[in-house]
């Protein structure tokens, strides 16, 4: 075994887990462009510039990457620094710091919007990919930190603003910041937590179970999630106090100091806006030509900045007929090359839009690579214009680690019915009809199964012979059949319900199946925050998430805890 292998590959054995995985072919809801990526990135070279098949690929890049890498290491390792201390990051993360002053220092990426307690769990399971990613290169040789971006910038509060777990019911339930902490247009990092979030805590450790993980889980929450303190700073207190111990440096774009290093390459995109977003609306309409979708609605008239106000809102800014971009309900206009300057002197106005963002990213870091999920994927498709017009190397994107996390009670009970992740993908009728079928009322639906076969052996038969006597009494046969299939049909729908309703237990149990593994029609992943896990198993369980995922698979792993 060499060196490299804990880090480069999955090690659930540590942790004790069983660990299988699942086709994201047999998930609903993955988009064509997704699954062609996941089966070959290669093939997609034309939307794809920089793709590779393998993360052991991405050392190769890394003459590419250093040599553009144009931000100075000392200002952003500083301001890196400071934030990152004040959210109580430890030696691991300081040191990590450090090591990206190195001229010859990459970063593995990710990011996600400050969600409310860290969001859903595909926030925990993108930054440990990044960690997982940054040690297999360092230990492959090529020098690498791993970088969280906090999307501080984006404005829709109500997507960060609710929690979802299992609580001590064992069904799925929620708490929410109030929506009139967030002004319109205010960027979601800089809002204040008010007096509210307290009750918030409350009413979470009120619904979630009680258990000797309780206390820490309490003060994790406290102290990150303190009134007077912003959602940013919140979220990243958490992150830090979660994951921390793995290195893991987390960034604010809204840093008055790394808008500062951006402001060229803000100036610079700003100066080529309307190539932009022509370019962009080429390419969208070439994805769709190739049975793709665009993952965002391009208009030539779009600028690739928001212009933040006086108050911090920021807005949309659109080309008008005159050539010059100006804001909605305002009578002020400015050419591109005004705003280019403006964008170089006042750097703090302005935020890159979803088409400039990862650009923006990958010019204030020296990126090797950024895990996104199935949309960040497809916005990486057009984006890769973006690239291409501002003269810099375009980033590969890689699927981010899936996971499902199956506790030992929802696990007894999949077993006992014969049940997957991927039959629960089917639907509740479906997997309810299946369970009475083969377990609760097999005898019964061995009946149905006899009495359907009986009835169209019976009618075949009165078909071959009203054949020979009148054709057309054979077609309304046939008619009937249906009729009678179809009646036979609803009794048996009628009769799986009233069997789940006589068994509550096992109804029950199966419900609650789907709230912990597939709320809402929706891998868990998408909804279930990581305070559900925290509060059953401890940190134990960020552990346990580590080892487990792998970054050499690109399907989702289902894991048994």
């Amino acid at each position: 075994m060499s060196t490299a292998e804990p880090a480069c590959y999955s090690t659930p054995e540590e942790s004790g887990l069983r660990v299988e995985s699942l086709s994201f072919a047999a998930i609903p809801q993955q988009t064509r462009l997704f699954l062609d990526y996941l089966r070959d990135p290669l093939a997609l070279r034309e939307f794809y510039p920089s793709a590779v098949r393998f993360h052991h690929e991405l050392p190769a890049r890394a003459p590419e990457v250093l040599a553009a890498y144009q931000t100075d290491r000392r200002q952003l390792c500083d301001a890196l620094l400071d934030m990152n201390a004040a959210w109580g990051a430890g030696e691991a993360t300081v040191s990590n710091i450090e090591m990206l002053r190195d001229a010859d220092c990459l970063a593995a990426v990710s990011g996600q919007q400050a969600g409310l307690f860290t969001g859903p769990l595909y926030t925990i399971y993108k930054a440990l990919s990044a960690v997982k990613l940054a040690g297999c290169l360092t230990q492959r040789n090529t020098k690498t930190v791993p970088v969280f971006w906090i999307a501080t910038e984006d404005h829709d509060f109500p997507e960060v603003a609710k929690a979802q777990f299992i609580g001590r019911d064992c069904r799925l339930a929620h708490v929410e910041v109030p929506g009139d902490v967030h002004k319109e247009g205010q960027p979601v990092g800089r809002v204040s937590v008010d007096d509210s979030i307290n009750t918030v805590v409350d009413r979470l450790l009120e619904l979630l179970p009680v258990s000797e993980f309780t206390p820490d889980l309490e003060a994790v929450l406290r102290d990150a999630w303190r009134p007077g303190r912003s959602y940013g700073e919140a979220f990243a207190r958490m992150m830090t106090a979660l994951l921390g111990s793995h290195g893991l440096i987390l960034l604010d774009p809204l840093d008055p100091r790394l808008k500062k290093l951006a402001a060229p390459l803000y100036s610079r995109a700003a100066a080529r806006a309307h190539e932009i977003a022509t370019a962009i609306e080429t390419r969208s309409q070439r994805l769709v030509e190739a049975g793709y979708h665009a993952q965002v609605t391009p208009s030539e008239n779009s600028f690739p900045l928001f212009l933040h106000d006086e108050t911090g809102a920021r807005h949309a800014m659109v080309r008008t007929a005159t050539g010059k971009y100006t804001t909605k309900n305002s009578d002020e206009a400015h050419t591109a090359d005004e705003l280019a300057q403006m964008a170089l002197a006042q750097p703090d106005r302005f935020s890159p839009n979803v088409t400039l963002r990862a650009v923006v990213q990958d010019y204030l870091l020296p990126s090797i690579s950024y895990y996104g999920g199935a949309a960040e994927i497809a916005y990486f498709a057009q984006t890769a214009e973006v690239y291409r017009i501002l003269e810099r190397p375009a980033t590969p994107i890689l699927p981010r680690a899936s996971l499902t996390m199956i506790e030992s009670h929802t696990g007894r009970v999949l077993e006992r019915y014969g049940l997957g992740l991927a039959d629960l993908c089917s639907g509740v009728e479906n997997v309810l009809a299946r369970v009475v079928e083969e377990h609760l009322g097999a005898e019964t639906a061995k009946s149905f199964g006899a009495t359907e076969e009986s009835v169209n052996s019976e009618l075949d038969k009165l078909r071959e012979q009203l054949r020979t006597v009148d054709p057309t009494l054979a077609d309304a046969l046939e008619t009937g059949r249906r009729k009678i299939n179809y009646q036979l049909e609803g009794l048996r729908t009628r009769f799986h319900r009233a069997q789940m309703t006589r068994d509550e237990a096992a109804h029950r149990q199966l419900q609650r199946a789907f709230d912990q593994l597939y709320p809402n029609k929706a891998l868990q992943e998408r909804h279930i925050n990581i305070t559900s896990l925290l509060a059953r198993h401890g940190r134990y369980v960020v552990e346990w998430i580590y080892n487990a995922i792998n970054i050499g698979s690109n399907e989702h792993q289902v894991v048994y805890l």
